[in-house]
């Protein structure tokens, strides 16, 4: 699985620790284009969806989708990420353009990108009610704030590391990150040896930049506690919209909205938020959705 994105999952300690880590320069390159993302924005988003894509993977059911929402007062807005179980992610950034000076450590300055706020876990299982978890965004670097979501949502003691290292000329050259979870009833040698391994490791990004693959970045957390691989999965980019998806949502406005475009007599365009993808429709279109709006 050379050069490809891909994700994988690991237990360790005779499975007192669960883990994840990925791989996804391509996909988060692929996000960077399609949004026209600046390096702070490219690396905000990237680092969501590497959360995003590890949290997607603890989901159970085949239509279990899972959206994490930032909320910031920061130059950046705010983000949104969407995924699912089957290693397909898709998000953006409300404000595109961000440009900051780098922060003291002289990295990207997500967290002064992003500010203060609010991050959001909106896992939809399929039931009537999605379960919705909201923290206190701690610093806006994410990695952070998803490590103090577990802890504070889902009372699950968890270490995440999350890295994008973005080029001179815009591009991504590597995007990836890890999910460490001890599970309930974790030996004190076991969560003493895994704190002391993560004490000790570089940042995501440095590791990435070495040339570290998922499997090696794991190695590295979970040092000396027999760690086994049990799934490999590719990610992607994938929006999934299509034209009668955006005809489900104009139908969805009511025929009163609908009756107000079309007294406009002009074609609409919709435009995909994930993907950019454009959908023109007539004022006679629109004369047919009235018939089935409420």
């Amino acid at each position: 699985m050379d050069n490809k994105d891909y994700m994988v999952r690991a237990t360790a300690a005779d499975a007192q620790i669960r883990a994840f880590a990925v791989t996804s320069r391509n996909l988060t390159d692929e996000a960077r284009k399609i949004h026209n993302l600046s390096p702070i924005c490219a690396a905000a988003l990237g680092r969501l969806m590497n959360g995003a894509l590890m949290m997607g993977d603890m989901l159970k059911g085949d239509k279990d989708a899972l959206t994490i929402t930032i909320e910031g007062d920061g130059p950046i807005g705010g983000l949104l990420v969407t995924v699912n179980n089957k290693g397909e992610v898709k998000g953006y950034v409300k404000n595109n353009a961000v440009v900051l000076p780098n922060n003291a450590q002289g990295h990207l300055n997500v967290g002064g990108a992003v500010g203060n706020g609010t991050l959001t876990v909106t896992r939809d299982l399929g039931l009537k009610d999605p379960y919705v978890g909201t923290i206190e965004l701690h610093s806006g670097e994410i990695a952070d704030d998803l490590t103090y979501y577990f802890a504070e949502s889902e009372q699950i003691p968890s270490s995440v590391g999350l890295g994008v290292l973005v080029n001179k000329d815009f591009s991504v050259m590597e995007s990836g990150g890890f999910i460490v979870q001890l599970m309930p009833g974790a030996s004190d040698e076991a969560i003493a040896k895994l704190e002391e391994n993560i004490s000790n490791m570089p940042s995501v990004t440095l590791l990435l930049n070495h040339g570290y693959t998922p499997e090696e970045m794991l190695e590295y957390v979970l040092k000396d506690l027999d760690m086994v691989i049990t799934d490999t999965m590719p990610v992607t980019y994938k929006c999934g919209c299509d034209r009668d998806r955006m005809e489900r949502a104009l139908v969805l406005l009511g025929k009163k909205e609908l009756e107000n475009l079309i007294a406009d007599n002009e074609d609409i365009e919709l435009k995909c938020h994930f993907c950019g993808n454009a959908y023109k429709f007539s004022p006679d279109e629109l004369k047919e959705m009235v018939k089935r709006a409420k």
